[in-house]
């Protein structure tokens, strides 16, 4: 029992792995799978296991495994401006990811039945906005998170284009889950023991695809205990945003244009991620079931047939490739935040500057 992927020893290396394996397959999703640290999630005295593909529970706190994430973010197909709803948002981890694929002008929205997880999701969506040395590569979408049971969503609510449950969805709710997709939208959810994918392609009409075999603790029930009446979840408003904000999205846009421009001129190509140094190969593993252990998901993983008549040729080719890359394991350089840079450049007073930058401490 383990991992889907080997473990990594940073955020650069669990999104290689998951590359290697497949479970990342688009541009869009590894790069908003690079600019959030998984480890920033964790509680401190837990970081140590950030980057393992195992499932990580500290009482209410829960995060899927990455291997889980991955498959969910490509079956998701996001596109900028877009709605979403995740259910059982949890730490805000796959919100704020989606957050950056959906840019500015779309909808995020989070149902989370836990005060106290609320708050930890609150807190490091702030961190990541304040200190994330990638927050300034994309044009974000800021969840809001409101607490309840999703399975009490008042009925008057908006449909969404993209909705994701991150609990095991009995048969008896399914329809109540297809009702809040918009005409064209997708549902990710698991549905009977595997990861399952529904779009709705009419009124009544639906396309249904089984992505793979998973094990999450079912939704909870509706409690009425109290009082004996549902209580209602009410979605946040769709927001139409301030002036000043979209004045902050056109302006930051144009000097990122201005930047990519500038850097085509000195160098004849775009502005791209610094070369990361060539990691030690991994053998591609594919995971063929989910274990569920303790409320916890981990990946069950089953070597292909071929893997043990090749492992002796791999490891050494492994290690011819690591006697290679030896003299060259220095750390780059931290990369420039070319849009800071500019921003803190302009004739502009001081307030004007902060704004554009979201008040970042970095």
């Amino acid at each position: 029992m383990g991992g889907a992927v080997s473990a990594g020893e940073d955020n650069d290396e669990l999104i290689d792995n998951l590359k290697e394996a497949q479970y990342i397959r688009t541009e869009l999703v590894e790069q908003a799978f690079r600019a959030i640290d998984r480890a920033d999630y964790y509680l401190e005295e837990f970081k140590d296991n950030a980057y393992k593909d195992l499932a990580w529970k500290h009482g209410n706190i829960h995060l899927s495994a990455p291997c889980i994430y991955s498959e969910v973010m490509e079956a998701l197909d996001l596109q900028p401006g877009l709605s979403f709803l995740n259910l059982g948002s949890g730490t805000g981890y796959l919100s704020s990811m989606v957050g950056l694929i959906l840019g500015p002008f779309g909808v995020n929205h989070g149902v989370e039945l836990h005060s106290d997880v609320i708050e930890y999701a609150k807190q490091k969506l702030d961190f990541f906005i304040k200190t994330s040395d990638s927050f300034d590569k994309f044009e974000f979408c800021e969840p809001s998170f409101v607490i309840g049971n999703c399975l009490e969503i008042s009925p008057d609510c908006t449909q969404y284009d993209r909705v994701y449950c991150g609990a095991g969805v009995q048969k008896e709710h399914e329809d109540y889950m297809k009702n809040l997709l918009k005409v064209g939208g997708i549902l990710v959810m698991p549905l009977e023991e595997k990861l399952t994918k529904i779009t709705r392609t009419g009124p009544s009409a639906w396309e249904t695809k089984k992505i793979l075999a998973v094990s999450f603790a079912p939704l909870i029930q509706p409690s009425h205990a109290d009082s004996g009446k549902s209580r209602l979840v009410h979605l946040p408003p769709v927001a139409v945003r301030s002036l000043q904000d979209l004045a902050r999205i056109a302006i930051r846009g144009t000097i990122k244009k201005i930047i990519h421009q500038e850097t085509m001129g000195k160098t004849g190509n775009g502005l791209k991620n610094p070369p990361r140094f060539k990691r030690r190969r991994v053998r591609r593993r594919r995971m063929e079931t989910i274990v569920f252990l303790d409320k916890e998901v981990f990946a069950s993983r089953i070597s292909s047939p071929s893997d043990d008549n090749n492992n002796s040729e791999e490891m050494e080719e492994e290690k011819h490739e690591e006697e290679e890359t030896k003299p060259s394991e220095l750390k780059p350089d931290p990369p420039v935040n070319f849009l800071r840079e500019k921003v803190l450049s302009l004739p502009l007073p001081d307030p004007l500057k902060y704004y554009l930058l979201y008040y970042r401490e970095k």
